[in-house]
């Protein structure tokens, strides 16, 4: 638990692999963005994807 809670500062490689991950949905999420209209389900493709990143970074951050 306590680790769940705790900050990890970023080592090594860490930050650019955050980067690659938050700039592989950015584009996802432009995509969906532009080709889908305006609608809960956009909405919540986005969001999806915005929780994607928060995980699989915290993913990186917790387990290394």
């Amino acid at each position: 638990m306590v680790n769940r809670f705790s900050y990890h500062s970023p080592k090594d490689d860490q930050q650019d692999r955050y980067e690659r991950i938050r700039e592989a949905m950015r584009e996802l999420a432009l995509d969906i963005a532009s080709m889908c209209p305006p609608s809960r389900e956009r909405s919540l493709a986005i969001t999806k994807l915005e929780e994607a990143s928060m995980w699989a970074n915290a993913s990186i951050a917790r387990n290394e």
